[in-house]
């Protein structure tokens, strides 16, 4: 029982420092990493390799992965490909249904862009289409966001999901994990446009919002800002290159050796490593860049990539000092403690989806959530029946769940959507965080009935 309190006291901790006293996630993480390993009584001769080993053994793993996934996302939204992505779908749907319209841009765009700058590029395209639909401001704000916010916890290459597959043994498994968490996010995602449907007749009672500027012109200008827009196939290519590849990668490693045993067999599995795939995906983005504001294509392809690393650092931090917690709570025998107790609960893979909500709703950020739970629950998932490859990614699934639920006041994507939609807080909590909580409980009941059904 002492084990089990140490550990509640660090995660309380974690939580009061990254709230109450604002210290930055990495310190948090890096500081209960020590603090758990006093309280779990390790040899101080063992802890700092232990606390080293887990924050390197992490980001070799997966580190390089999430630079990439970064850069293509800021080459993305450098580019213009986020609004030719959009529009693309717009062409395909039509405006007849504007809010599963909207959802599925978001759901796209957010694969391998941040939800917060993927939220502010589609504001105007949205207002647009708001517009010329009659559709409520309200619940077109809220689709977009819940679509952006599905695969945004859900689908690697966001570099959340990677950081939890890679906490959980799933480095070299990040296409099975892609695939599951397609397909996880679509209910997500439908849960999500179904509440915001609720408020098709709600208009914005926030400030401003009494008198909605014409916003045509600012589509055109988001246009003009860009230059030429790159064509479809330009603008999909870094992400659905990369997915393609990794997916071929898990397929060709199946028992069944689908490509054979020869040169194919060899050139698909290496291709489908994610270091290389996202690697064909940088090549692919770097089609994108055009010259901008005096800078040649080369210069502009350099700051972008120098952006994409400093986005990515604090990413990096926080997951090697959450894989620094995680190694840990592995060397302790507080996993043994906690599996023997857990398992005879029957709750199986709703567990780490409660710690992961605890966590996202006490702090905010669905990164550290992410990190944090999968950090926590990686020595117990054999204890709690997770522990083969498909139980794993469905544990990545239920963080997953857990760190969109809930998104309030402590959220910055919370106050991105509040401000660009003219909602009141009042009616944003109505709104946007009551579709997270929505979001969050179907996406978790879908895992637990695949984790009865397939684990």
């Amino acid at each position: 029982m002492d084990l089990v309190l140490v550990l509640v006291v660090v995660v309380a901790l974690i939580v009061v420092a990254t709230t109450a006293l604002k210290t930055h996630p990495f310190l948090a993480l890096l500081l209960a990493a020590f603090l758990a390993g006093f309280g779990f009584r390790l040899p101080l001769d063992e802890l700092v390799p232990t606390v080293t080993g887990g924050f390197g053994g992490i980001l070799g793993g997966i580190g390089i992965v999430i630079v990439l996934g970064t850069v293509i996302g800021v080459v993305l939204e450098r580019s213009g490909a986020a609004v030719t992505m959009a529009e693309t779908v717009v062409k395909v749907l039509g405006p007849r249904y504007p809010t599963l319209t909207v959802s599925i841009i978001g759901f796209i765009v957010s694969i391998p862009v941040f939800c917060d700058s993927g939220y502010v590029i589609l504001n105007s395209l949205k207002e647009s289409l708001a517009r010329r639909t009659g559709t409520s401001l309200v619940a077109m704000s809220v689709a977009l966001a819940t679509g952006l916010y599905a695969t945004h916890t859900l689908v690697p290459p966001t570099p959340g999901p990677i950081a939890a597959a890679g906490n959980l043994g799933l480095a070299d498994q990040l296409g099975l994990v892609i695939l599951v968490g397609l397909g996880v996010a679509v209910p997500a995602a439908l849960a999500g446009l179904l509440w915001a449907n609720r408020f098709r007749g709600v208009e914005p009672d926030g400030e401003e919002a009494g008198g909605l500027a014409e916003v045509t012109e600012d589509v055109e200008a988001l246009r003009a800002r860009y230059g030429r827009l790159p064509s479809p196939a330009a603008a999909f290519a870094p992400i659905l290159v990369p997915i393609a590849l990794i997916c071929l990668g898990t397929v060709a490693a199946l028992p069944s050796a689908p490509f054979g045993d020869g040169t194919l067999a060899s050139v698909v599995s290496f291709t489908g490593q994610p270091l290389v795939a996202l690697l064909v995906g940088l090549g692919c983005a770097l089609a994108l860049v055009r010259p901008r504001e005096g800078r040649g294509r080369r210069h502009q392809f350099h700051d972008d990539v120098a952006d994409g690393l400093t986005a990515s650092a604090p990413i990096l931090l926080i997951t090697g000092a959450g894989g620094a917690f995680g190694a840990v709570i592995q060397a302790s025998p507080v996993g043994d403690y906690l599996g023997e107790n857990l398992s005879g609960l029957g709750i199986g893979v709703l567990m780490p989806f409660l710690v992961a909500a605890a966590l996202k709703s006490a702090q905010g950020s669905s990164t550290v959530a992410l990190v944090t739970t999968s950090a926590l629950v990686a020595p117990l998932l054999g204890d709690i029946g997770m522990d083969s490859d498909l139980g794993r990614v469905l544990v990545v699934m239920a963080i997953g769940a857990g760190a969109m639920t809930v998104s309030h006041a402590n959220d910055s994507f919370f106050w991105v959507v509040t401000q660009f939609s003219r909602m009141s807080v009042a009616q944003a909590y109505r709104a946007q965080t009551a579709a997270t909580l929505v979001m969050g409980l179907t996406t978790a009941a879908v895992v637990w009935v695949l984790s009865l059904v397939a684990v």
